[in-house]
């Protein structure tokens, strides 16, 4: 098979017309003494003289190429949403996101996680399950003060009323049961 023009190559090849122009430029590719392409013989030429890394893949141009799982997909758009950015430019016809758009997405979650690194580093972030501890131990150490409170302050405290100590502790005991139990459905929220 024959191509007369540049356009007719590219179609033949399914590349852009510009990547012919370019070829040609570059001697990855050579016309016929003629003027026109055996496209036959361009094909091999574009084949070795190419470098595959810096292709686009196409379905056309490359029928085994796996789909993208959706969950990829899902998670590129996220981190352009997080990012305040629309993705750039606007999804392919599959409906999945561009190279690029991957490729930003990519660098945008590799930044936010050396900030991370960076902000733990620093000292400035702490590990939620340490803290969930600390604050369950911190509480802990509050309620036990709070069950013994009574039993110290009792005696004083009925000697200053000029009640029974056993009547006082019963009592504060009883209110303090009341506030621990009140408090105790607080929970904490780290969001």
């Amino acid at each position: 098979m024959r191509a007369t023009s540049n356009r007719k190559l590219a179609e033949a090849l399914g590349v852009s017309e510009t990547a012919v122009r370019k070829a040609l430029a570059a001697g990855r590719i050579s016309r016929d003494p003629a003027g026109g392409f055996d496209v036959a013989k361009v094909k091999r030429q574009w084949a070795g003289n190419t470098d595959a890394a810096q292709q686009r893949p196409t379905a056309k141009a490359n029928p085994n190429l796996r789909p993208v799982p959706a969950a990829a997909l899902a998670s590129v758009r996220e981190t352009h949403r997080e990012s305040g950015d629309a993705g750039g430019a606007e999804p392919l016809a599959g409906g999945g996101p561009s190279f690029l758009q991957a490729r930003t997405a990519n660098e945008v979650l590799k930044a936010q996680e050396r900030r991370l690194r960076l902000q733990r580093l620093k000292g400035e972030l702490i590990d939620r399950a340490r803290a969930t501890a600390q604050v369950f131990t911190l509480a802990r150490q509050e309620r036990d003060a709070w069950v013994q409170w009574p039993a110290r302050v009792a005696a004083d405290l009925a000697a200053e009323l000029g009640l029974e100590t056993h009547t006082v502790q019963t009592a504060l005991e009883a209110a303090v049961k009341a506030q621990l139990a009140e408090v105790a459905e607080l929970k904490p929220r780290f969001d």
